[in-house]
């Protein structure tokens, strides 16, 4: 892992950083309400002689290092806070305190890397130039990045790329996989409301208009959308998951309401105006046929996540000469949503997945099970100072 001293250095530091995630994974908090994170975030960042602003985009934190070597470049190495609303289950000793809160997606250890690389920058200031450490806080579909970006992060913060690293169950520890262009997708969410008369469904269900029924056929028209709208070598995603009418107290009837919802997902602007077009179209025919109306609200949470070429080979280099890790510069884009896009259409940047292992004890993000895999730590946190030797030549 890099040179003996940056390994050596890493592990001083280890013990410290394994404390620090699993307390962050035992006090989980949603999206722009991360105020024990954040607080514990720039407590560190303050410690180490570190530059912090607390408040970027309501609950952000951005901590400032700047190189004892001449040079004016500057990058900006962003990590996300947020957790999910989901219960745990794993049953670990430092599992969430919070019912209905958890670090489902490793934001935790996303986090906790990037303050050991911050603590290794502080005290060791050899680089050229600037580096910005951005907390990002509501990655969780809440809008953060946005925030922080309406909040003056590159005005403030100016960078000059800027990069990204999220855990991947699956991809073994100490490996990493990147690609250049469309990484992961974009993430939309959509509701339809069907409004009709309700009534009596054993006395007079023939005078009712069935919201029911629009909703059946809508359902089974929403999956033509994807095998005869989208064309066959492009990817796109529409799955519901969501649906309520009606009361299990009153079965003999028919609502008069019914909201249905899901997640939509594309790799460019045109497949979303494509998808959001035919699920509107699709809405009203199935809502006519059965003499009820629709209502369609669609909302794009993320755009595609769109690696610079220039930002992806830096990344790749610095896993592999500063980590030595085996990386995969060619992996499959993924329909996961991530707003960090927001952040690399403003300026170059990349992501890169980082190993979070295999086996059965790798649970898939998003589920009760999940809990970052510890053993990645040294690895997240020498590819951070592998951007900064790349970039800035530390």
């Amino acid at each position: 892992m890099g040179s003996d001293d940056t390994k050596a250095r890493i592990e001083a530091i280890l013990p410290d950083l394994l404390a620090v995630r699993r307390d962050i994974h035992a006090h989980p908090e949603l999206g722009f309400e991360e105020t024990r994170t954040a607080a514990l975030v720039a407590e560190k960042l303050r410690s180490w002689g570190i530059e912090t602003t607390e408040g970027v985009g309501r609950t952000g934190v951005v901590g400032t290092v700047r190189g004892t070597r001449p040079g004016q470049g500057a990058i900006g190495l962003r990590c996300d806070m947020d957790c999910l609303a989901l219960t745990e289950t794993t049953g670990l000793p430092y599992a969430s305190t919070t019912t209905g809160r958890m670090h489902a997606c490793g934001h935790d250890g996303h986090t906790t890397m990037l303050l050991g690389a911050a603590r290794l920058l502080a005290e060791r200031r050899d680089f050229a130039g600037t580096v910005h450490l951005i907390f990002q806080p509501a990655e969780e579909g809440r809008g953060g990045a946005v925030a922080m970006l309406e909040d003056g992060l590159f005005d403030r913060f100016p960078c000059d790329a800027v990069y990204g690293m999220h855990n991947m169950p699956g991809v073994p520890v100490g490996q990493f996989a990147i690609r250049k262009g469309p990484l992961m997708a974009a993430s939309g969410r959509f509701t339809v409301t069907f409004r009709g008369t309700g009534g009596h469904g054993g006395n007079s269900a023939h005078l009712a208009t069935d919201v029911m029924v629009s909703q059946a056929m809508y359902v089974q028209a929403l999956q033509t959308i994807v095998s005869r709208n989208v064309p066959a070598l492009e990817s796109a995603v529409i799955s519901l998951g969501h649906i309520a009418a009606g009361s299990p107290e009153a079965l003999n009837v028919m609502p008069s309401e019914l909201v249905l919802g899901g997640t939509m997902r594309a790799f460019n602007t045109g497949m979303q105006d494509l998808l959001e077009r035919r699920m509107t179209e699709l809405a009203h025919l199935c809502a006519a046929a059965a003499g009820t109306t629709a209502e369609v609200m669609t909302r794009w949470g993320t755009i595609p996540m769109i690696n610079a070429e220039r930002e992806t080979d830096v990344s790749a280099a610095a896993a592999k000469d500063m980590v030595g890790a085996v990386v995969d510069e060619a992996v499959a884009p993924v329909t996961g949503g991530e707003d960090f896009s927001f952040m690399v259409q403003r300026k170059p940047g990349a992501m890169i997945f980082l190993g979070n292992g295999v086996g059965a004890d790798s649970h898939a993000l998003h589920t009760p099970k999940y809990d970052f895999n510890d053993a990645a730590l040294p690895f997240g946190v020498a590819w951070w100072l592998g951007v900064v030797r790349q970039e800035l030549g530390a």
